[in-house]
């Protein structure tokens, strides 16, 4: 290449360079602030697997889109030409807190921001280590448009993943979460056959080293709800499981902050300094103050910044193994119980299930809450099939004798536009209860059409709000609504019916 090309630039001088080549504006309060045009959110359809001899008996194809080699070369030598010329930026950083499971990869990006990004999301290299060959590989050219006529594409963005060359392709889009979710399909092609159980999950831990872990799609509140003073953040949204405890897969935070207040979440509230990353965050034109209640770009608006703005982040982010899961759902249906204890089988149904509503901006498209099952709750991201994490899932709770608990943070009294959305403290207490066991103390109740054990009491929460049907004025309208929900549980999982065992099957909700 005759362009001009920088290699591993700090914070300091990726921003300079954003601002320099007008990719982005300062805030009041030192970040850097960015629009990613028209794609806001991930771009699912636009992802692909190239389908090599050395990896098709693998890949769970159901789940993943083929492409073929010859398509993909020929898409590879059309970007090495466009990025002749051009100003680029190449970050080599490690995607794994624990040194014996981490993997070396260096993005290429014509974008300063993006690479700022990556930079702050991924675990930058000590000094020494600064030469080091990457084990994967990924390109992002947001301005290389592709031709679907020409390079078999869906449309003009494209994100293609070839295990075999260990190479990841982005192009013609500008979210910068494509990157990260790359490298999250990376390691969840490489760690199970390392019996090592990746997961789409935040985790933190307590000052007596009582791990927990929070499942859930975005939105959810994973982000939210690891991020608590009272513990020790080891990460905010993918980790892996291995024989030695829980470990972290990047070493940054990709918040959203649509609505973010600072009383309601003071630790992401001042992450947002001087290196970090807002993307499409509505600004006040002559203050540059950040208006986090503006959704006017979408409401998919994020902040990325590195783990250690987290007053009391775990750096490297290692612990042991989780005494406490929870499942967050955001049930837009407004029926299941905003907190309820699982058993093995429970917990192995619901992993499967990965039920919440999806919420607006997080893919285009998607303009009003709706209801979705994710396998293991992150099925975008997993190139094997589900029901290989499931079997990992279920090994490590019956060794560890794992408490499992389902959580839901969306809507309580109605469904959405009737009801409204569960209380962050209300949450948060239930949270508290089930980490510090205070939820194996009280009574329970089966939930006849969701088959769960809800508690009768929670410190800091009413009862009355325990059981939702209570909360709704019209209870045969509830029981409609949640059978209806009940329904849909049972239409999914029969998916997976004939390949595990009827206990598991059965103990999901009856529809």
């Amino acid at each position: 290449m005759n362009g001009k090309v920088a290699y591993n630039l700090g914070p300091a001088q990726l921003v300079e360079a954003a601002v320099r080549r007008g990719e982005g504006v300062l805030t009041a309060s030192g970040a850097l602030r960015v629009t990613t045009g028209k794609y806001t959110g991930r771009s699912p359809h636009d992802k692909f697997v190239v389908d090599s001899p050395a990896v098709h008996d693998k890949i769970a194809w159901e789940n993943n889109k083929p492409f073929s080699t010859e398509r993909f070369n020929q898409l590879y030598n059309r970007m090495l030409a466009y990025m002749q010329n051009r100003e680029l930026f190449v970050f080599t950083g490690f995607a794994g807190a624990d040194p014996e499971n981490r993997i070396i990869v260096q993005f290429t990006n014509e974008f300063a921001w993006q690479n700022l990004f990556v930079h702050q999301l991924f675990i930058c290299p000590e000094a020494k280590d600064a030469e080091i060959a990457p084990d994967y590989r990924v390109i992002c050219l947001p301005g290389f448009k592709a031709d679907p006529a020409i390079d078999g594409t869906q449309s003009e963005a494209f994100i293609i993943l070839n295990f075999e060359e260990r190479l990841v392709l982005i192009g013609g889009t500008q979210y910068a979460g494509e990157m990260k979710k790359s490298i999250f399909t990376v390691m969840n092609y490489i760690l199970p056959d390392r019996n090592i159980l990746s997961m789409h999950c935040s985790a933190n831990v307590g000052e007596k080293g009582d791990t927990a872990l929070f499942f859930g799609l975005s939105g959810t509140g994973k982000t939210t709800l690891s991020a608590d003073p009272a513990r020790q953040l080891i990460g905010d949204d993918e980790h892996g499981w291995s024989e030695a405890g829980i470990f972290n897969i990047e070493g940054g935070c990709y918040a959203k902050c649509i609505g973010l207040k600072h009383e309601t979440e003071p630790q992401i509230w001042e992450a947002i300094r001087f290196g970090a990353v807002l993307e499409n965050v509505a600004l006040d034109a002559e203050t540059r103050i950040p208006d986090f209640a503006d959704d006017s770009i979408t409401e998919n608006t994020r902040v990325a910044y590195p783990v250690e703005y987290i007053p009391n982040a775990r750096i490297p982010g290692v612990a042991g193994h989780p005494q406490t899961i929870v499942f967050l759902t955001a049930d837009a249906f407004g029926v299941l119980p905003p907190v309820a204890k699982l058993n093995g089988e429970q917990a192995m149904y619901h992993f499967l299930s990965g039920y919440t509503s999806k919420l607006a901006g997080t893919e285009r498209g998607i303009t009003e809450p709706q209801a979705t099952f994710s396998s293991c709750f992150g099925a975008p991201f997993l190139p094997l099939s589900p029901l290989k994490y499931a079997k990992l899932l279920g090994e490590k709770l019956k060794q560890h004798n794992t408490n499992v608990f389902l959580i839901n943070t969306g809507w309580s009294g109605g469904p959405y536009g009737v009801g409204s959305r569960m209380k962050l403290s209300y949450t948060r207490a239930m949270v508290t209860a089930a980490i510090e066991g205070h939820l194996d103390k009280v009574s329970y109740e089966l939930d006849p059409i969701f088959n769960v054990y809800v508690p009768t009491s929670c410190p800091g929460v009413p009862a009355e709000i325990l059981m939702p049907r209570n909360t709704w004025g019209d209870e045969a309208a509830y029981d409609k609504k949640a059978k209806e929900l009940a329904s849909l549980f049972v239409k999914n999982f029969n998916n997976f019916k004939q390949n595990i065992p009827a206990e598991i099957a059965a103990a999901g909700p009856r529809g």
